[in-house]
């Protein structure tokens, strides 16, 4: 039995709660973890509001928030391999466990070793944020020397695809908001402020002839603001708009395995990436942590620490 931060139906923010859940039992696909991080997307509360209600299968309300986590593995499904038990891990579910939880289940070919030197922190923002960074670049498939857009660039998606983006080669264009700045500008990337509006105006004089690409986290109106400063309309990739393909463009192409997961982890040990994380807080202040996130003012990643530690910044 452990605590878990969840929601009881599909809505807004009043229909989450704390509550206790047994361990669950990993399939024979799965490993069961010790939580000590999960870490915290917009992902979470989309879930939450009932967007993909199929997401949960026929689990039962209550459902845990989270998607994305590391701890150490405390049982190893029958099929799962190159894991054991005591190894300290990262990966997600995408069985609806969640990971704001003291324990939870991660597929296994979706979880990896944490290697030496990786923080637990960090290794928590790879499964989600840091995939979803290298999955876009991968796809957009860029030479050196080109300009990319990244259309949100201030949150932990966008920091991270920036920076992706930056060690091979390119040159970054960041859109967000005026508190972004010195995050966007931090990773490298020239930022241009929307919240003063000329957008389009703004990124024509960067780049005259257009942008080789785009990666947009935002969605909506934005996206389709920006969409047209790309060449060609197939190098737009969305990872928050599935409107994308109407522009000519696609949703990201996910891929979670142990390899993207490992990829990812050793940019962050050769210091060629960081999550910029921007604060932690403990399971009991979960709700903050998600409301922060859940507001679109978060700068950078923010996550949960599991192992008793206090709120903290940094």
């Amino acid at each position: 039995m452990s605590e878990a931060f969840g929601f009881r139906e599909f809505g807004g923010p009043q229909v989450q709660d704390f509550f206790d859940r047994p361990d669950p039992v990993p399939s024979p696909a799965e490993v069961l973890i010790r939580v000590t991080v999960a870490a915290v997307n917009p992902l979470d509360h989309k879930l939450r509001s009932g967007v993909v209600p199929q997401f949960y299968g026929d689990r039962p309300f209550p459902q845990v928030f989270g998607a994305e986590a590391a701890g150490v593995v405390l049982a190893v499904g029958a099929d799962v391999e190159g894991l054991d038990v005591g190894d300290t891990v990262f990966g997600c579910t995408l069985s609806g466990a969640g990971t704001y939880a003291g324990t939870t289940v991660l597929l296994g070919t979706n979880t990896a070793r944490k290697p030496e030197g990786l923080r637990d922190d960090w290794a928590a923002t790879i499964p989600v944020a840091g995939t979803s960074a290298l999955n876009a670049v991968d796809q957009l498939d860029l030479p050196s020397g080109a300009t990319i857009l990244v259309n949100g660039v201030g949150g932990g998606v966008g920091l991270l695809t920036a920076q992706v983006a930056r060690d091979r080669g390119l040159h970054v264009i960041g859109t967000g908001s005026t508190a972004k700045r010195t995050l966007a500008e931090a990773v490298g990337a020239t930022f241009v402020d929307y919240t003063e509006g000329q957008v389009v105006a703004r990124v024509r004089e960067l780049a005259p002839d257009g942008v080789d690409g785009v990666v947009d986290l935002v969605g909506g109106a934005s996206l389709r603001t920006v969409a047209p400063l790309v060449r060609d309309p197939k190098k737009v990739v969305s990872v928050a708009d599935p409107a994308v393909a109407e522009l000519g463009g696609e949703m990201v192409h996910r891929r979670v395995d142990r390899a993207d997961l490992e990829r990812v982890a050793a940019l962050m040990v050769e210091g060629r990436l960081d999550p910029y994380i921007v604060r932690t807080y403990p399971l009991s202040q979960a709700p903050e942590a998600l409301a922060l996130v859940e507001s679109g003012h978060a700068l950078g990643k923010v996550v949960i620490d599991l192992t008793g530690g206090t709120a903290s910044e940094g």
